[in-house]
């Protein structure tokens, strides 16, 4: 047996202290520069990357569908850039699968989402299949620069969904769970959340006050579904805007087959229900992707990526005085719209800049990031 004498013990105990004490002075740095909310540090514990929406000082909410969580991450990026070149990368998934070390066919995009300070775009990925597949937040600068947002040591919050559907497979085969967290957007100091529980009506729209502190059961939404001819109450909002209407903060949201509605943000009270006003019917056998509202020629338009349908421009005129659908449809009736011919394959989009949108568009070729002028 060796023995230790009192100078090593002690030479042992200065180093043990030392590091301790660089560790707790990098922590508190990493607390004391990080924005209201982001109270740990550390790698948090995403299973799943869906949905994302920004928050200001660089705070980018991430949705983890398969834990039915909400993770605030601190990207680091604090500065407004006002002026901002257009960000164009053919070969995206290329591009991710190099710099994750995998091949493109191992990288699915999940959503994209640029700080409206920065304009830097980040992107939700899966990388790899099945049970070895892994979330990652990667980001494209202006000069079409692909990294991945380190999360080994971030400033982060989080807020679990307290009523999520279960974790498996449903009578038809499908997981519910998947859909826990369908869209996200942040509004007037709150994350405003769509997606599915596990309550007889499960949609939901749940309005979180950030910084996270509490989170509640949410909102039972229904709607009337012109294209079915019914009411639904199962069936989760897949995308949606804050939209000011005469005056008052609504939501826009679009379901599948593919009615849009319009919710009051004042009705989303914990442990209620509110029926929406269908405002428009845009065709059924369609899944709405992505939409974004922007102002153009003194009029607001909303701008919708679906599955089956293209990119539609549709026109808000009118809407306020909307009394909404309540009778069977066929076809389309309601908010007028136009389909931009040239955009097409777009899977995701966002605004880059007052004049400008970002869109994510999927080919036989790959998957491109594409700066396009409002149309």
């Amino acid at each position: 047996m060796h023995s230790i004498s009192g100078r090593t013990v002690a030479a042992r105990l200065v180093g043990i202290s030392s590091a301790f004490l660089i560790s707790l002075l990098f922590a508190t740095s990493v607390w004391a520069d990080a924005p209201a909310g982001l109270d740990k540090t550390g790698k948090p514990a995403l299973k799943s990357a869906g949905p994302l929406a920004f928050a200001p000082n660089g705070v980018l909410f991430v949705a983890d569908p398969a834990s039915a969580t909400i993770f605030a991450l601190d990207t680091g990026e604090r500065d407004m850039v006002s002026t901002r070149a257009p960000i164009n990368v053919t070969g995206l998934d290329a591009k991710l699968a190099a710099a994750f070390g995998t091949t493109a066919d191992q990288i699915l995009i999940n959503d994209l989402a640029v700080n409206p300070e920065t304009g830097t775009a980040y992107l939700s990925v899966t990388r790899g299949k099945g049970e070895k597949a892994m979330p990652v937040i990667a980001k494209v600068n202006a000069a079409g620069e692909v990294s991945e947002l380190m999360l080994d040591k971030i400033a982060y919050g989080s807020a679990a969904l307290p009523n999520a559907p279960a974790d498996g497979a449903d009578r038809r085969g499908r997981n519910p769970r998947t859909d826990s967290i369908t869209d996200m957007a942040f509004y007037d100091g709150k994350l405003i959340i769509a997606g599915l529980s596990n309550e007889e009506f499960a949609s939901k729209l749940r309005a979180v006050a950030f910084p996270f502190s509490q989170t509640d059961g949410g909102t039972s939404v229904e709607v009337y579904h012109g294209a079915h001819g019914a009411f639904e109450t199962r069936s989760p909002v897949r995308t949606f805007v804050p939209f000011n209407i005469g005056g008052e903060p609504h939501l826009l949201a679009a379901y599948t087959c593919t009615p849009l509605v319009k919710f009051p943000v004042s009705k989303l009270t914990p442990g209620t229900k509110v029926r929406g006003t269908t405002v428009a019917e845009l065709g059924n056998m369609n899944q709405p992707l992505d939409m974004i509202v922007y102002e153009k020629g003194g009029k607001n338009w909303l701008l919708l990526a679906n599955s089956k349908r293209g990119v539609m421009k549709i026109a808000t005129d009118n809407i306020e005085r909307s009394e909404g659908i309540e009778t069977p449809v066929k076809g389309t009736e309601g908010q007028k719209y136009d389909t931009v011919a040239d955009l097409t394959n777009v899977i995701h989009l966002d605004k880059y800049s007052p004049t400008q949108a970002i869109l994510l568009v999927k080919n036989d070729k790959g998957t491109d990031l594409r700066t396009i002028n409002l149309p």
